[in-house]
Formats: C-alpha cells, sequence, structure tokens
C-alpha cells in the first residue's frame, strides 16, 4: 500500500481519480497562515463515554487497526447530524519518531488517530456518505510520545496481537471512547480535505486538535511493531508500517482556527514592554507628584 512502485502513492491518482484533485488531505498546516475564525463553536461528543455496547470490534483490514464504532456516538457543535462509524491509527516503523499524517510546521508528531463520523441526517452509513461532499467529519488526534502510558489507549493497544494478520478481528471491552480525545475540545483546525486513503473521496470535514495526547514508547512500539499488512498464510509476511500520507497541496484552500494561534513568543514580548511601559510611567508619575508636594509645602 505505501512502498514505491506500481501501487504506491504516486500512483493513485491512476485507478482512484479523485486521488489526484484539488482538495486532498493531509495538509501541512503553517500556522502563521491560519485564519482565525471565534465564532466556530467547540467539539461536543455525544455518548462517547457510555457507548451503550457490551463489546466493541477491532480489525485489521491490511492497512491500519480499526474499531467499530456504534452510531450511537454523536457529535455536536459541526453543521450537520454526525454520528461515529470508526476510528483508526497511522503511523511510522520501530527506531522513527515520524508517523502521522498531518504536520504542523512541517513537525512530523510520532502517529495520529482518527474518527470518523457521517452524516446521519442525510445518509445511512459512511459508506453511502463518503460519496458526497460534507457527508463526512473526521476529526484528527496527534499522539506524542510522553512519560506514562495512556491507559484509555491501552483498552485498544493490548489487543493488538490478536488481530496481528490482515483479515483478522477481535471483540474487545467497550469504553469511555472520549478519554482518548484531547481534554481541550474548543482548540482546533478545520478545513475541507478528503479521504487519506484510496478512493480519496473530498468533501470530508476536517477537525484537527490542537492538543496532542501523549502515549508511552511502549505503547507507540506497539503500533509500530504488531500488525502484518499481509494475511496469515502469506509466506513472506509484510509488516504494516509507515502507513501515512505524504501531505497534499492545500491549493488555496483556507484553514481556519478556532484559537489564536500567534507566535507566543510575540505576545511574551509585547507584555514585557507593555510592562516596562507600565513601570516606567508609574515612577514618572510618583516623581511627580513627589516634586509638587514637596514644591507646595515649601
Amino acid at each position: 500500500w505505501v512502498p514505491p512502485g506500481p501501487h504506491g502513492q504516486q500512483h493513485w491518482p491512476e485507478g482512484h481519480p479523485a486521488c489526484g484533485g484539488r482538495a486532498q488531505s493531509p495538509i501541512d498546516i503553517r500556522r502563521q497562515r491560519v485564519q482565525l475564525d471565534p465564532s466556530l463553536p467547540p467539539v461536543r461528543p455525544v455518548g462517547y463515554q457510555r457507548p451503550g455496547t457490551p463489546a466493541f470490534t477491532l480489525a485489521n483490514n491490511g492497512h491500519t487497526a480499526v474499531l467499530v464504532l456504534p452510531p450511537s456516538l454523536r457529535l455536536q457543535g459541526l453543521p450537520g447530524g454526525f454520528a461515529a462509524a470508526q476510528l483508526h491509527f497511522h503511523w511510522g516503523r520501530p527506531g522513527r519518531t515520524g508517523g502521522a499524517e498531518h504536520l504542523l510546521d512541517g513537525h512530523r508528531a510520532p502517529a495520529e488517530m482518527h474518527v470518523v463520523h457521517f452524516d446521519a441526517a442525510r445518509y445511512a452509513n459512511a459508506s453511502e456518505a463518503q460519496h458526497h461532499a460534507g457527508g463526512l467529519a473526521v476529526l484528527g488526534i496527534l499522539l506524542e510520545v510522553g512519560a506514562d502510558p495512556h491507559p484509555a489507549y491501552d483498552n485498544i493497544l493490548s489487543h493488538l496481537g490478536s488481530i496481528r494478520y490482515a483479515g483478522q478481528t477481535t471483540a474487545i471491552p467497550s469504553f469511555s471512547v472520549q478519554d482518548l480525545l484531547p481534554p481541550r475540545l474548543d482548540l482546533f483546525y478545520r478545513y475541507n480535505g478528503s479521504l487519506t486513503t484510496p478512493p480519496c473521496f473530498q468533501g470530508v470535514l476536517w477537525t484537527l486538535f490542537q492538543q496532542p495526547v501523549r502515549i508511552s514508547l511502549a505503547q507507540l512500539e506497539q503500533l509500530q511493531g504488531t500488525l502484518y499488512a499481509t494475511e496469515a498464510d502469506e509466506p513472506e509476511p509484510q509488516p504494516l508500517v509507515d502507513n501515512f500520507r505524504v501531505p497534499q497541496e492545500l491549493n488555496q484552500r483556507p484553514v481556519l482556527s478556532s484559537f489564536p494561534t500567534g507566535d507566543p513568543l510575540w505576545c511574551h514580548a509585547g507584555e514585557i514592554v507593555a510592562i516596562i511601559f507600565g513601570t516606567v510611567a508609574g515612577c514618572l508619575g510618583l516623581f511627580l507628584t513627589i516634586h509638587f508636594v514637596a514644591k507646595r509645602t515649601r
């Protein structure tokens, strides 16, 4: 799926014309060029904490690890009524740190999770919705490495050994999907893009959260080194690694943010200048007051 050759990413448009479109994903988000839109409402998950099902289905589809989600999980804060379909992951390979799909100012995080939703008010499922503009909405969560393991991600990663080969599935106990998300759901980037795998249909509303989620190095290595892209009876099993797409051209698409994205160094410099001017003005005022009081006393 990823290696160079007749089926590599550069050849996707030959079999899937949409992959050569002008509104493709992922992208490299350059924060200095992002447009602030304070009217964007926070993302509000509904039912994420109590999925209402005793078990989830976890699968290896040969491209990634997919967790099927019930449509009772809904999203508010988007233009439409979106229901969850599935979540999946993108990562690199052992010994390398980059594996996310979206970049921030050229930085590629170690991994990325996507939570896929479809417009349940207009379509029956994600397969139908993906053919229509605005039919899908995807939440992107960047995964960075921290000191401690993330307990919510263990609900998934600890079961990867049961789906080592393509086509395998397993049932896992359900859990709070909201615990996989960053705490601040009001801080995000928003743009119109596409699926990041063939058929690359365009018309996906992307929300990439500004806050990353931190997992441990051991958890990242579980993603990087457990799965195979081939079936169990394949004589030469191929590790499932580097399942991320290279960044695509923005092509004049606007990228919005729900929060100011200015360089914090400039903010700090402005604060320092303000403090200096305030201190000088205060000292000058105090000096003048003492001067006039002394003069009047004399």
